[in-house]
């Protein structure tokens, strides 16, 4: 991937845990090249603006972050899904302290007289600080702000209204925001922009994807080939998915053992260091298990109706919520209600000029079906 820019800004200093989950993530990082073209077209296009990273829980939009900050000097780094970082408050003080990091090394001086009162004070200390680096750029600078993992904000502290983390509503000349975040319904952004602001939705690119995977895989196994025997892993990967679909023959495994449509980055590197063991992977159940707890939060107030929904939805590859509402016999207003909530967890297919919905994942769907059965 090119560097950004010949003439970076001063790197900042990143907070431990950040810098341990940006090591993390690098590791064995393979490909996404489609996706750092999209980065650069986009900087190139514009002089400043909101590039956000749209995909699946588990396609790999950490991972491409934590790789754009490690290659591309300069870059100001946030991740929200580490515990406690999801507060704005939090977010203000350590952004700022990594923006007056970078202004103090252009010459600005007086940035900390009030620091860190002024950082959670609305936007106005950011947006300062941004303007004041803006002002020394050189003419091939740019300041890039990266924020992983933005639908786990945290808004209930906000006023209603606001942007999420207070993020500025306009920004000044070559000052950059790319954000991650699981896909959501268009009014549910909770960011409003006079800025250039582009999406780009990771499902979108199925064919790339499915080529990264596959040579992550490829690179997975030669790293580990001094250790564990290849032949040793597909033969495991093979059994796993025998035992969560037996005589399933639709799968088309590769010879690697995972489907040819395999895109899920987090499902496939579990699976891979769960080679040597008997069980579904402890890393994997728990991480949906996560997504569970999430799915009932947010329709607390809506069951048992939810309930009857997942059970639905787990036993289908795809449906309608017109299908829904006539096998429970209820309103389509309500289950569309209950869908929307669980907008991160769906895929949204239009067949016949009808949207269907089905679980993002077929693994995760199949250890819900298997939740929902061990409770009966």
């Amino acid at each position: 991937m090119k560097i950004i820019t010949e003439n970076p800004i001063n790197i900042p200093s990143y907070p431990l845990e950040f810098e341990e989950i940006i090591t993390a993530k690098n590791h064995n990082f393979v490909g996404r090249e489609f996706v750092f073209s999209a980065i650069n077209n986009f900087l190139n296009q514009y002089d400043r603006g909101y590039f956000t990273i749209i995909g699946d829980p588990g396609i790999g939009k950490s991972a491409i972050l934590a790789h754009y900050v490690i290659q591309n000097p300069g870059v100001v780094y946030y991740n929200v899904e580490i515990t406690g970082k999801n507060r704005v408050e939090e977010f203000l003080t350590t952004i700022c302290t990594q923006l007056i990091e970078i202004a103090q090394h252009q010459g600005s001086k007086n940035l900390t007289a009030n620091f860190p009162d002024s950082t959670t004070e609305g936007s106005g200390f950011l947006s300062l600080l941004l303007q004041q680096i803006s002002d020394r750029l050189h003419p091939e600078q740019r300041l890039i702000i990266t924020i992983d993992g933005c639908d786990r904000i945290d808004i209930n502290n906000q006023p209603r209204g606001s942007n999420i983390f207070y993020l500025p509503r306009y920004l000044p000349e070559k000052v950059y925001f790319i954000l991650t975040r699981r896909p959501f319904l268009t009014d549910k952004s909770g960011l409003l922009v006079e800025n250039p602001a582009e999406s780009f939705d990771l499902s979108a690119y199925s064919e790339q994807n499915r080529a990264d995977i596959q040579e992550y895989i490829k690179s997975y196994l030669n790293e580990s080939c001094h250790s564990v025997d290849a032949s040793a892993a597909s033969r495991r990967v093979h059994s796993i998915s025998e035992e969560k679909n037996p005589g399933d023959v639709s799968l088309n495994m590769t010879e690697q053992g995972f489907d040819d449509d395999e895109t899920n980055f987090m499902y496939v590197r579990e699976i891979l260091a769960a080679i040597n063991e008997e069980i579904y992977p402890p890393n994997l159940q728990l991480y949906y298990q996560n997504h569970l707890e999430k799915i009932n939060l947010v329709t607390s107030k809506q069951q048992p109706m939810a309930l009857q929904v997942l059970n639905i939805l787990v036993q289908e590859q795809s449906i309608s919520i017109e299908a829904i509402a006539e096998r429970l016999d209820e309103d389509e207003y309500e289950i569309k209600v209950i869908l929307d909530k669980w907008r991160e967890f769906l895929h949204l297919e239009s067949i016949a000029a009808e949207i269907h919905y089905s679980i993002y994942h077929a693994s995760f769907r199949d250890w819900l079906r298997q939740e929902i059965e061990s409770k009966v």
